[in-house]
């Protein structure tokens, strides 16, 4: 027999090599290249004859190409529309994500029961059975009579049924435990995950099929397996939350048809995943009682503002170290700010601990939130609450400047239709247009801001 051959794969970057080695010489990873088995050239060739696309291709020029809308249908709920670009595209594979107990399954089947009643829609499970996603489907009080469900987990054979079925759109739940029959290792390892992957794209892309795929996390919270795994996708969504939150973000964090970053909120009821329309008004549920170093900021998720509460605790430390703990935002970032707040606000806290949390489980990734971070801490400092009825944004930098941010006038109106009444905002968004019932103190830096409170 032909001896197989064979590659070596890095689990980090995909970058391939035809020996192992001990560091990624691309990423710089350490043991992080697997062997992959490569299929053969017969194999191949027999795979592109059975992926022979309706349309030929052809060569034209940049101005020839159709700029006509994308024909999108509706997911039925606009959170899962809004993350998606603005609904499904016929062809696309989409890869969504998230820690067990998250919800994913549960989305997936109550869009996939909603869409079987307008058209073709197939369900494939292969880490549940049948039973037990009819269980799932009777306690949510879904319709069941028209969705199309199959137990599988070879992808060939998954791809022969759907031909015969002709859905419109598909789900392959999950993407882990499906297999190849010409690669020889196990499902759930870098070769399979990949080619699986691969196949059912190109086999979305030839069929004109949506296809969702559902993948596993690894402990920080990415997506398992190759990194070739995001790259050959259309979309990657993460659906995260926390056991103690009854709220679900649904976060996209690569879309080839429509914004990245974008942000939908569900929360987790006993019929199922509902999706929250004002996601604003759910973070700012604050208490009767309103203590120190609590402030809202208005932060920028895709293509909207979002308020959210943000609390910090300062307190005297016991340690030789004193500890940094950010909850909802990076560490390394709250660390940098308290230099900047030691060098340029005169306040020193090297012998304070320091807690920051933000409120409902939101992840702040942007820059926006450090002036609102920097206040919080000051408020707990001098433990002086501020006022109930401020809002505050703005980016702050290593010589103390504060930097304007995008989109400050959709903040400041996001802000007044929640009832704010005063704002603090860098100067570079200073309103163009006066704001009723709002009172907007703008700062050049952080010594203007602290003067303000």
């Amino acid at each position: 027999m032909a001896k197989a051959k064979t590659a070596y794969v890095c689990n980090e970057c995909g970058a391939d090599f035809v020996r192992w080695l001990g560091q990624c010489t691309e990423c710089k990873a350490w043991n992080s290249l697997t062997e992959v088995r490569l299929a053969s050239a017969k194999t191949a060739s027999v795979e592109r004859r059975g992926f022979a696309g309706a349309t030929q291709a052809k060569v034209q020029t940049l101005g020839e190409v159709d700029l006509q809308d994308l024909p999108r249908f509706s997911s039925t709920y606009n959170e899962f529309d809004r993350v998606l670009g603005g609904g499904i595209v016929p062809g696309s594979a989409i890869l969504i994500g998230g820690s067990p107990g998250a919800g994913k399954s549960t989305l997936l089947l109550q869009t996939m029961c909603q869409l079987a009643a307008q058209m073709k829609a197939l369900y494939v499970t292969g880490e549940e059975s049948l039973q037990q996603v009819a269980l799932r489907a009777q306690r949510l009080g879904l319709p069941t009579d028209q969705l199309r469900m199959l137990a599988e987990t070879s992808v060939e054979t998954i791809c022969d049924l759907a031909d015969k079925e002709q859905p419109r759109v598909m789900v392959i739940d999950s993407i882990q435990v499906m297999h190849l029959a010409d690669i020889q290792s196990a499902p759930g390892s870098v070769s399979q995950v990949r080619e699986a992957a691969a196949y059912l794209t190109r086999y979305a892309k030839n069929r004109g099929v949506a296809i969702f795929m559902v993948g596993h996390v690894t402990k920080d919270g990415s997506l398992a397996g190759p990194k070739v795994l995001e790259h050959c996708i259309d979309a990657s969504i993460l659906l995260e939350g926390t056991a103690d939150s009854r709220f679900r973000t649904l976060r996209g964090n690569k879309n080839r048809f429509g914004p990245a970053n974008e942000l939908g909120v569900f929360a987790m009821t006993g019929q199922g995943l509902k999706e929250v329309s004002n996601p604003s008004a759910i973070f700012l549920q604050r208490g009767e009682e309103h203590g120190n170093g609590s402030v809202v900021m208005v932060i920028w998720e895709g293509t909207r503002p979002l308020l959210v509460e943000l609390q910090a605790l300062v307190d005297a430390s016991q340690l030789a170290n004193p500890r940094r703990v950010a909850v909802g935002t990076e560490a390394t970032r709250l660390a940098m700010l308290l230099a900047v707040l030691h060098r340029h606000g005169g306040l020193h806290m090297s012998d304070q601990d320091v807690f920051v949390n933000v409120v409902g489980g939101v992840r702040v990734t942007e820059t926006g939130a450090d002036l609102a971070l920097l206040l919080a801490i000051v408020s707990s400092f001098r433990e002086q609450p501020l006022p109930r009825d401020l809002i505050v944004f703005g980016e702050v930098g290593l010589a103390g400047e504060i930097r304007p941010v995008q989109n400050g006038q959709a903040r400041l109106n996001e802000a007044a239709k929640h009832g704010f009444t005063r704002a603090i905002v860098p100067a570079g968004n200073r309103p163009k247009e006066a704001i009723g019932g709002m009172q907007v103190t703008v700062v050049k830096n952080l010594q203007q801001a602290l003067e303000a409170i």
